[in-house]
């Protein structure tokens, strides 16, 4: 066999490599912004959902943020000892529990609406260029959304 045989085998030629690269890049860059939320990454996007949905059941926060329930329950205890959400049992099906923001929670949805623009400096992409992407990574995800 000769070299060419092997590029297929080439860090550079891996998909997966800048996306991971990438991910860690773009976490670390929201970590000053989250610091002075007092949030971490991952309890941040949990907020996100929950600012956007309202009241929203854990397994449907688990499903958007692609986290199993042994991630999912500390970081919702965390959120909650935090007074930012609240969880409760649906009152139609007491196996469904429901998360929904505290006013705490709400005061802070706020303070954070200064990240997502601070994020966009830091990236040095055009608002087109961020929006093909995240096009690009939702169908990677298998999804079809629009913003």
């Amino acid at each position: 066999m000769s070299d060419r045989d092997y590029d297929c085998l080439k860090l550079c030629n891996q998909l997966c490599f800048p996306l991971y690269a990438a991910s860690k890049e773009i976490v670390g860059r929201y970590k000053p912004f989250l610091d002075e939320l007092g949030l971490t990454y991952t309890q941040y996007i949990t907020m996100l959902v929950v600012w956007e949905h309202g009241t929203v059941s854990v397994r449907d926060i688990g499903r958007l943020l692609y986290l199993d329930s042994g991630t999912l329950t500390p970081l919702l205890k965390k959120l909650e000892a935090k007074r930012l959400i609240e969880r409760r049992r649906d009152s139609s099906d007491e196996r469904v529990l429901n998360v929904s923001a505290t006013e705490e929670g709400l005061a802070l949805r706020e303070r954070a609406l200064a990240v997502p623009q601070k994020m966009a400096c830091t990236v040095g992409l055009s608002q087109e260029e961020r929006e093909v992407l995240c096009g690009i990574l939702h169908k990677l995800l298998g999804e079809n959304r629009k913003n």
